[in-house]
Formats: C-alpha cells, sequence, structure tokens
C-alpha cells in the first residue's frame, strides 16, 4: 500500500504523562481525545522564558507521541532572545513570533496540523498550574488561554 493510502495513526500522550506537577518542571498535558473539538489540544509549564534552555524539551516530549515538529508559533514579547530556529534532536524546527500577547504556543506537526498549547507561566504554583492544565485539556473546552490563568489563579499571562 502506498504511503498515501495508508491510514493515519494519531498518537495521544499516555495517561502516565499526566502525572503530578512539580515546581521547575516542564509539563506538558495534550487533551486525550480524537476529535480535538475544545479551543486547547493542551498544556505547558515551562520553567523559564529562556526559549531556548525550554523548548527542547518540550519538542522532545510532542515529537515522542505525535511525530516530527516542524514549527513553533509563540508570543515575541513572552519569551527572552527569540532565535528563528533551533536544531532539536538532529532537526530543524522553525520558530514563528508573533506580538500577540494570546498565552499560547502552536505547535506545526507536519505540513498542517497544528496543537495549540496554553502556557502557564513560569512563576505559577503546582495547584494553579494543576488547574489550568485540567482546564486546558477538557474535550469540550470553550475557554481562551488568557481567562483560563485568570480563573486557576497563575497571575498574568505571558503576554
Amino acid at each position: 500500500m502506498p504511503d498515501s493510502d495508508a491510514p493515519r495513526v494519531t498518537r495521544l500522550l499516555p495517561d502516565t504523562v499526566h502525572q503530578v506537577a512539580k515546581p521547575g518542571t516542564a509539563v506538558v498535558r495534550l487533551e486525550t481525545t480524537h476529535d480535538r473539538q475544545g479551543v486547547l489540544d493542551g498544556a505547558w509549564w515551562p520553567r523559564s522564558r529562556d526559549i531556548a534552555a525550554e523548548l527542547p524539551a518540550l519538542i522532545a516530549a510532542l515529537t515522542e507521541h505525535l511525530g516530527p515538529v516542524t514549527r513553533v508559533g509563540l508570543d515575541a514579547a513572552a519569551w527572552e532572545e527569540l532565535p528563528t530556529r533551533l536544531v532539536i534532536d538532529d532537526r530543524v524546527v522553525h520558530i514563528d513570533s508573533f506580538p500577540v500577547g494570546d498565552d499560547t504556543v502552536l505547535i506545526t506537526r507536519g505540513d498542517q496540523d497544528y496543537f495549540s498549547l496554553l502556557v502557564i507561566p513560569p512563576h505559577a504554583t503546582p495547584e494553579a498550574a494543576r488547574a489550568a492544565m485540567t482546564e486546558a485539556v477538557r474535550a469540550d473546552n470553550v475557554t481562551q488561554a488568557e481567562q483560563i490563568l485568570i480563573d486557576t489563579g497563575t497571575g498574568i499571562g505571558t503576554g
């Protein structure tokens, strides 16, 4: 069977990824439904605003379960010294920066498969981070990222 006729396999993060969030760690949770109807596909809790230090761990976690990540879009004002690309695990990941202030990071897999992740501020408490992650991954979530951060007490958003 040619590759174009092969059924598309969607790989989701296993339930073991949904462990307790700890201060000073990067945590990624993805919505565990195949239809991805919520506003957000997951959440990420970086340890700092240094994208070159934080992004490799995020990309490695996502690549393991979703396949190669080709592009990352994020708010230019929320991160320190943004490069236009990083080499992560011998692959070039392009970084698009926009002055949007929307408290999200957009991950592109392939040509047009996008994942929108809530970015939880590094200073958030573990309790607030867990609450924000839980809301972000709800299949029926219609709450925008900024409002989730306000509602869960994580403080001011990334933008």
